[in-house]
């Protein structure tokens, strides 16, 4: 599996970008970090169906920058590309990209460590969401990643 991460704006590729791949129980297959030129290779067997979130590391100075990003139920392919378009912390997120963000934290919240917990926090306070429903989920997973980092 490849391809590469660009922003939502204006398409300069991304550097330091996590792209990690889970079977359907979650667990980790492979992972991988973009290139300068915002590309990416994972190691996946073909026709396996994974999900793959896209993400900072929390050791890295990119930590705060840009929100998570998942694809759930990709067929791994060496053939075509799954590229992704990242959103910078602090732009608003429309409500399809709201989901995505708030689906990938989600994910993070089911496999990071409480190290995680305090970028995740920064990242989400950040997130202006404009339907309820989504404020609530927002809601509730800050809560987790505030318990998590033991704040």
């Amino acid at each position: 599996m490849h391809g590469h991460v660009h922003t939502i704006t204006g398409d300069e590729p991304i550097f330091m970008i996590k792209v990690s791949v889970y079977r359907p129980d979650l667990t980790l297959v492979d992972h991988a970090f973009t290139n300068d030129d915002g590309s990416y290779s994972v190691d996946v067997p073909a026709s396996e169906t994974v999900t793959v979130r896209f993400d900072t590391h929390y050791s890295l100075n990119n930590s705060d920058s840009w929100q998570p990003s998942l694809v759930t139920d990709v067929v791994a392919d060496d053939a075509v590309p799954l590229d992704r378009r990242l959103i910078p912390v602090g732009q608003f997120a429309d409500t399809a990209r709201g989901i995505d963000v708030l689906a990938a934290f989600l994910l993070a919240s089911a496999v990071e460590g409480p190290e995680y917990a305090g970028h995740a926090m920064t990242r989400l306070s950040q997130i202006k969401q404009n339907t309820l429903i989504l404020q609530h989920i927002q809601a509730a997973l800050l809560r987790h990643f505030t318990e998590q980092a033991d704040i």
